[in-house]
């Protein structure tokens, strides 16, 4: 089968097309012919070793595809090694999903749909009425939690972005304002995907039994080491989100303490689409992992008309 793979660190030069044996399901796992996978900014983060060991090598990425079981049915999973023709998935890692679901907006659910659930309900523990600020906010996960926090009932939802256009943007998916830091008021809940600088002002602008929740660094700077003593000060605390341990799908039927939505809400969340890249022999089929949120190049939102730097790959048939 064909396989995207990279046997060094580096950019997304270092993604070479390779033939590999099919995978073998094991116990309680289901084969998956891939129909498109998804490439995600943490991909980048693989290639270029801050995830990965060299032990690792050679190393196929993808964390999440569209495909079809051997009985038929299309389904939507999380996986390691997605940048393939077929690859395996725990039966409890999938969903199946209908026909005329397009497979780009499935993935965009998948891993940043959960990243955006958990960090709002399970790191930070959001309650009804409290301040969130996202950063990023116009990206996929950003884009996603602007809308949950919404959702979960928070009293004011305020955006980081990077420019005019994601300013509009994140307006229009329910964010009450665009801030700069410092902030004009404290904030219960920061989330943070970007670190560096960003981080050092978000924690100065928690409230009193504030929340900030890390969970990336898109700036690749160095951490500011993080002292108890301070957050004793600040009466805060610094939580800290790691998707890789495939957190679990909300449950179906459970009810949330406080996951009423507003009246007036804008509907129901959905996710910014992304580019649909065809996969051939004889070249790589991503061009590369997806860049961070706030670069990369545009393309139309079938959606809503907005632009969103997000790619899939589509496996050949």
């Amino acid at each position: 089968m064909l396989a995207i793979q990279f046997d060094h660190f580096g950019g997304p030069e270092v993604l070479r097309p390779v033939e590999l044996a099919p995978p073998v399901p094991g116990p309680g796992e289901l084969l998956i012919t891939v129909e498109a996978a998804g490439v995600n900014f943490a991909d980048t983060h693989q290639t270029d070793g801050s995830y990965l060991g060299a032990d690792a090598l050679p190393h196929v990425p993808g964390s999440e595809v569209v495909g079809r079981t051997p009985d038929g049915r299309r389904v939507l999973a999380r996986v390691s090694h997605g940048y393939a023709e077929q690859v395996t998935a725990k039966e409890s890692a999938v969903v199946e999903i209908p026909e005329d679901l397009d497979a780009a907006r499935a993935l965009a659910l998948m891993v940043q749909g959960l990243t955006a659930w958990h960090l709002l309900r399970s790191s930070a523990r959001l309650r009804r009425g409290e301040s969130v600020v996202v950063h990023s906010a116009a990206g996929g996960v950003g884009s996603l939690a602007v809308q949950l926090a919404r959702e979960f009932g928070a009293g004011r939802v305020l955006a980081q972005v990077s420019g005019p256009a994601k300013e509009r943007l994140v307006l229009d998916l329910g964010a009450d304002a665009v801030i700069t830091y410092p902030l004009a008021e404290k904030a219960d809940v920061v989330l943070d995907a970007v670190g560096g600088e960003l981080f050092d002002q978000a924690l100065d602008s928690l409230a009193s039994f504030g929340r900030l929740v890390t969970y990336g660094n898109s700036a690749r700077a160095g951490f500011t080491p993080v002292d108890p003593a301070r957050l004793g000060r600040l009466n805060a605390s610094v939580v800290g989100f790691w998707a890789a341990p495939h957190p679990r799908r909300p449950r179906r039927g459970r009810r949330t303490p406080e996951g009423a939505s507003r009246p007036g809400r804008r509907g129901p969340p959905h996710a910014r689409d992304r580019r649909q890249l065809p996969a051939r022999r004889g070249r790589a089929g991503p061009r590369g992992p997806a860049r961070a949120p706030d670069h990369g190049e545009a393309h139309p939102h079938p959606l809503s008309g907005r632009d969103s730097p997000y790619r899939v790959a589509r496996c050949p048939r």
